[in-house]
């Protein structure tokens, strides 16, 4: 069988090994200890926005410990954007609050501006003021961040600004994961660099730093003695695996580099076909191009060409299932424009890892190409 292509493999950087070893050689093997404080700056001064990092287990507890600190109670409601990962919207339920999930817009395929002031109106009007939005860069995309804080503040509602799948990417010249209230990054092993497991929660208040960081930690009071006043969390990102960050930190842009490159050479390769879309970037907008997607024109295309590239040991994926199609979610309230449905429908994310070599990316393209029998 051929060697596999995966969609988004691990890329190190070599450099890894010596921030493992100073850990093991130190002895800070624990979810504390100066490679986790180095991580946090290193992410800071690359940010570079007058903000604050609380480095954390994964992408999913810093959108969980961001809800906690944005006020977000059981009973509240808080607006997702449906076209996302579950990992966005988990932490909701955690809560014991209420999704309410609003749809995408074509330009970018994040949170449309239109279906959430709708949607705010709406709940507004049935007496229930979301507490929070959550809105995500999809894919690297940033959404339309002007928009959607203009009416975040003119309802007076903070955002939360997934930026899982966006470090490296910009909007307007200002990095994704500072255009939020409060902001998260993922470090998961399929991110543009990784920790194996590790997120961060991004701040411009001191104050809601150090919570997070009190909240991760299990919520210890000072004192000799362990003494808790309120609910804590194990969430808080080993030393050891902060070193593999750091590690990570002095390629990202690099990795980012070598992302866009492997969509510009999808693009340059493919654009021809006619039952291929590519999406763009809006003006203003720079994505990392974490994975390079393509619209099919049918369901049935899109899936025949994936299970081809399976056949041929080829990781690919559809678009992610929106949030009000998965089983969990699906009773929850909505309010839907069709344009996540026909995503899911047609659309594809191909092998996008920045380890990719011109023979694998060939591989690929031959493979796509037979399949169109171009």
């Amino acid at each position: 069988m051929e060697s596999k292509i995966w969609l988004s493999s691990p890329h190190m950087s070599g450099n890894e090994q010596s921030y493992i070893n100073n850990a093991f050689e130190t002895n800070w093997i624990a979810p504390l200890g100066p490679h986790v404080n180095g991580f946090e700056d290193d992410i800071q001064s690359y940010l570079n926005d007058n903000i604050h990092v609380a480095a954390l287990s994964s992408g999913t507890a810093a959108i969980h410990l961001g809800l906690i600190l944005l006020g977000v109670k059981k009973g509240d409601e808080v607006i997702c954007q449906s076209k996302t990962f579950s990992a966005s919207a988990n932490p909701i339920l955690y809560l014991g609050a209420t999704p309410i999930f609003v749809d995408s817009e074509e330009d970018t395929w994040n949170i449309s501006p239109n279906q959430l002031e709708l949607a705010i109106q709406d709940r507004i009007k049935k007496g229930k003021k979301p507490k929070a939005i959550i809105a995500v860069h999809l894919y690297g995309m940033p959404y339309k961040v002007d928009q959607i804080n203009s009416i975040a503040a003119a309802y007076n509602i903070p955002v939360l600004e997934d930026s899982a799948e966006a470090l490296g990417s910009t909007f307007k010249n200002k990095k994704c994961g500072t255009l939020g209230d409060i902001s998260i990054l993922s470090f998961n092993g399929n991110k543009i660099i990784t920790t194996s497991g590790g997120g961060a929660l991004i701040t411009k208040n001191k104050t809601i730093k150090d919570k997070a960081v009190f909240f991760a930690t299990q919520s210890r009071d000072k004192a000799v003695e362990y003494l808790h006043s309120k609910i804590g969390y194990n969430y808080r990102l080993s030393n050891v695996l902060a070193g593999i960050g750091r590690g990570q930190m002095e390629v990202l842009d690099k990795r980012v580099a070598s992302r866009r490159k492997n969509y510009e050479f999808y693009k340059k390769n493919l654009n021809y076909i006619d039952n291929i879309i590519f999406k763009s970037e809006p003006e203003g907008m720079f994505s990392n191009r974490w994975l390079t997607t393509i619209l099919t024109d049918s369901e049935e295309t899109r899936e025949g060409l994936r299970l081809e590239l399976d056949k041929h040991n080829i990781e690919s994926r559809p678009l992610w299932k929106p949030m009000h199609q998965q089983p969990i979610f699906k009773d929850y309230p909505k309010y839907i424009n069709g344009v996540s449905d026909q995503l899911f429908k047609k659309g594809l994310c191909l092998p996008s890892g920045s380890n990719l070599t011109d023979n694998e990316l060939d591989r690929v393209i031959s493979i796509i190409k037979t399949y169109f029998r171009v």
